[in-house]
């Protein structure tokens, strides 16, 4: 085996991706070019992991030489892939965070109608754990403060471009003064 390819490496997760109970893609980020560069090779692997991991009961699948680790609410799949080296608690860590801080979001209502309506949070959701496929956090309510989420104020979805920025302006001022 080569050697180069068990040194340890901060790009944990090759890709995370979000598909409905019929398989179709809701969100999708493949951060190494070279494992699947074209949509349609893309489009394809998430078939295979759907119809591998649909109906099965288990948390971790392996498939195309990719370590997967999935978990399932109500009417969505939601997938973290690594290599088939990687540690499957690293990535189960990525999955239980991304997870519940789309609960949070969403009002403990992860569906697919809910998760369609508040898709830019979504993706800062997934951008604030993962950058590059490098795991910047793992912690649910760190990932909130960061994206300045409370559950008493209004979602994204109702927020002006306008407040969001100056949301964003307080947020880095008040970065910058502790």
């Amino acid at each position: 085996m080569d050697s180069t390819s068990l040194e340890p490496s901060l790009y944990t997760v090759k890709a995370v991706f979000i598909l409905d109970n019929d398989g179709n893609r809701l969100l999708s980020k493949y951060y190494d070019p070279e494992l699947y560069p074209s949509m349609k090779e893309q489009k394809n692997f998430e078939k295979n992991v759907f119809n591998k991991t649909h109906k099965a009961d288990n948390e971790i699948a392996f498939l195309e030489g990719m370590t997967i680790v999935y978990k399932s609410s109500i009417d969505l799949f939601f997938y973290v892939v690594g290599s088939a080296q990687e540690n499957e608690l690293m990535l189960m860590s990525v999955l239980n965070c991304l997870f519940d801080s789309l609960s949070q979001i969403l009002r403990k209502n992860v569906e697919r109608r809910c998760l369609l309506e508040n898709m830019e949070g979504v993706f800062l959701v997934v951008d604030e754990i993962i950058d590059g496929g490098v795991i910047l956090e793992s912690d649910p309510q760190q990932v909130l403060q960061k994206i300045n989420y409370r559950a008493d104020d209004n979602p994204l979805s109702e927020q002006t471009v306008a407040q969001v920025l100056q949301s964003a302006k307080e947020q880095i001022k008040w970065s910058i003064l502790k």
